[in-house]
């Protein structure tokens, strides 16, 4: 599917996600999923689902509070992708974000780490997240496909 296709979930619609692209002294924070997680052992930009009645802004200051522990401010709209996998539909979209306060502490992800726009593509990102980088960081994409670990 491509990113200009619109993909129907079971209701008829896509499961809106958003996801945080905060970026701090030249790096950015990428967030790997823990054991159990539908993409466990991928790694993701932070964020999560829209809760009804919620803006994808308001969602990105929830979640990361939530999962991180840091209060944030949405800022520019970067991309929407539309992703289809196992008969779930999800559109992602992503948001420049400022970091506000608090220290990143992982509550709901096994390891976050802070790393180089051109290193993204030396982690097995999920889907969505790797058409996100090749929107917003193209040389962060490796056209190699390398799915290391980056441990």
């Amino acid at each position: 599917m491509n990113d200009r296709t619109k993909a129907e979930g079971s209701a008829g619609h896509a499961i809106k996600v958003t996801a945080a692209v905060i970026e701090r002294g030249g790096k950015v924070l990428i967030a790997r999923r823990k054991k159990g997680d539908r993409f466990e052992g991928l790694w993701e930009f932070p964020g999560g689902k829209i809760e009804a009645g919620e803006s994808p802004e308001e969602c990105l200051r929830r979640e990361l509070r939530e999962e991180l522990g840091i209060e944030v401010e949405a800022g520019e709209f970067l991309c929407s992708v539309l992703f289809e996998t196992s008969g779930l539909s999800i559109e992602l979209m992503a948001f420049r974000t400022s970091l506000l306060a608090g220290e990143v502490r992982s509550h709901d992800h096994d390891e976050v780490r802070w790393v180089e726009p051109d290193d993204l593509g030396d982690f097995d990102l999920t889907e969505p997240d790797r058409r996100v980088i090749a929107t917003v960081f193209p040389r962060g994409r490796r056209d190699e496909g390398t799915k290391g670990s980056a441990s």
